[in-house]
């Protein structure tokens, strides 16, 4: 079996570096070091030094026990609280200040104290908690199956309720928004007879005046007032009069309004509804849902507009 390397820290000595040795010129009673053990004296020329007591040895007295160490085992208490310091294999990190803070193993049916010099502990970043060497996988102490990280709970709250009171503010705005849009719709068609007629005519100059893609053939094209909320979609180009094919679904038409009235769009990046952009279909008084057919939700005529920070779509407003 190979004998350990002296100069790693696997062994409580190690050699004397060479450059030290060399410093010493070349007179022979310079060259080395005496052996520092009380009953030795001996001049060595690869003398060892050890690491707990720090003095110099011969190659007989190079180990603690071999020259009496006034500090034994020092050197490998440092290398253990190294150890520790690192990550342990598999899960988690070292506590902090170990020995100071002595405390039962989180696993409910583990009576192990840890954070001692004997049994250190390991801190699971999953569940925020601190375990025993043998409980310090997450599959050991059942991390999945915690309810919430400790301290989580505070946090986790506060961002819940702030959530929620955010999402009441922006339906509620967006209730009355879309009620007096289909109140000022209601006041431009006053009688039962005229709005029929009056649409057509709406819609054929609507056709007249919007933009869109000139592939999309024009048995297949669904003319819309396009506008984005001030408060919340800004946009250099607050409204439009557009096309899209009425085979794509909300996703893309959003996508393409989004282009023409120059709205920073972020869906494709960002997951927070707080900063992603909604259509709210104003005829029918809701949110549309990204996957939905265009054809099957609007016709020609109809107005929509880009919102942020709505949430998903519940039915808004009743008719």
């Amino acid at each position: 079996m190979a004998s350990p390397n002296p100069n790693s820290d696997e062994t409580s000595y190690v050699k004397m570096p060479s450059s030290v040795l060399e410093s010493r010129g070349t007179d022979a009673s310079l060259i080395g070091s005496h052996c520092q053990y009380t009953y030795c004296n001996q001049l060595d020329f690869l003398p060892f030094r050890c690491q707990s007591c720090s003095a110099t040895f011969c190659l007989d007295h190079r180990t603690e026990d071999s020259h009496a160490c006034t500090n034994p085992g020092a050197w490998a208490a440092r290398r253990r609280q190294a150890e520790l310091a690192r990550h342990s294999a598999g899960e988690g990190r070292r506590m902090r200040d170990a020995v100071a803070q002595p405390k039962p193993c989180a696993d409910d049916a583990c009576k192990t104290t840890i954070g001692t010099s004997l049994v250190p502990g390991v801190h699971c970043p999953g569940c925020n908690r601190d375990y025993c060497l043998r409980h310090r996988l997450r599959e050991d102490h059942d991390c999945r199956t915690r309810k919430e990280p400790v301290g989580a709970r505070a946090a986790g709250a506060a961002q819940a309720a702030a959530a929620a009171e955010g999402a009441r503010t922006a339906l509620g705005r967006l209730r009355l928004w879309g009620q007096a849009k289909k109140e000022q719709a209601k006041l431009s068609f006053p009688s039962a007879n005229k709005p029929r007629a009056a649409r057509m005519v709406a819609v054929n100059t609507l056709k007249k005046t919007a933009k869109g893609d000139a592939k999309i053939a024009p048995e297949k094209r669904v003319y819309l007032y396009v506008e984005a909320e001030a408060a919340t979609a800004k946009a250099k180009i607050p409204k439009g009069e557009l096309f899209y094919s009425q085979d794509w679904v909300v996703g893309r038409m959003l996508d393409a309004a989004a282009r023409s009235l120059q709205v920073e769009n972020v869906n494709n990046q960002s997951n927070d509804e707080q900063n992603r952009l909604r259509v709210f279909h104003v005829e029918g008084g809701r949110l549309l849902d990204f996957s939905e057919k265009l054809g099957t939700v609007v016709q020609s005529g109809n107005t929509v507009v880009l919102l942020r920070g709505v949430g998903p779509p519940p039915d808004l407003i009743t008719p």
